[in-house]
């Protein structure tokens, strides 16, 4: 089995605000068509859907975003699972808006919902997908993260959700490495540069020879 944790308030005061984008992804894979219908369930809204024989369930925690752990412990302890089954996907404004960074571990990073999840699991080794909301001003956190979109953000939300969907699958299908390298971008490897051959350093120092001047002739004096 696996879990997909979108993080949100619940309620239409909040529906579309930037800290609610876990749930947008959440919904944004609910609409395939093998997705069943939202339930109550487990402190949470929860629809079950079957990929490649393994049964997934997608999450909307209705605990309010500082309370998000209790509900996926409960998720967690009902199937004893281990949190390498589980994904939880949030809002991050230390990113760039549209930007998505997934890892496997590591701090909450300020992000409420992330901190009381690990409290709740005693662990921070789970996978969490961060979605870039843009950046508040300076003390402007909260009211930022509980306002909406602009018009003109929305190309970059939208396609900052279909890209976090994506990721899901894959890490669904191919595992959580598949999932970072979807998502961050493969990590560049040095070039090693190829030692020279004795034959490839004569022909360059012959070549640069070849392109120096011949030295002019001084002058002839009378």
């Amino acid at each position: 089995m696996k879990v997909i944790v979108g993080l949100g308030n619940p309620g239409a005061k909040y529906h579309g605000t930037r800290h609610n984008i876990g749930f947008d992804v959440i919904e944004y894979l609910a609409k395939a068509p093998a997705v069943g219908a939202f339930r109550s369930a487990f402190s949470a809204q929860v629809a079950e859907a079957t990929e490649a024989g393994e049964k997934i369930l997608l999450v909307k925690p209705e605990t309010f975003m500082n309370l998000s752990g209790r509900s996926v412990r409960s998720i967690v302890d009902f199937y004893k699972l281990t949190t390498a089954d589980v994904l939880v996907v949030c809002d991050d404004f230390n990113l760039p808006l549209g930007k998505l960074r997934v890892r496997a571990n590591g701090s909450a990073g300020g992000q409420n919902g992330l901190k009381n999840i690990q409290e709740c699991l005693g662990t921070d080794a789970y996978l969490r997908m961060r979605i870039g909301v843009g950046q508040p001003g300076p003390g402007e956190a909260v009211d930022f993260v509980l306002s909406r979109f602009k018009p003109g953000e929305r190309a970059a939300v939208d396609g900052a959700i279909a890209a976090a969907a994506n990721a899901v699958g894959i890490w669904i299908r191919r595992g959580a490495e598949a999932c970072m390298n979807a998502a961050n971008g493969p990590a560049e490897s040095p070039k090693k540069k190829t030692p020279l051959s004795q034959e490839e350093i004569d022909r360059r120092r012959d070549s640069k020879k070849k392109k120096q001047p011949e030295p002019e002739a001084p002058d002839a004096k009378l």
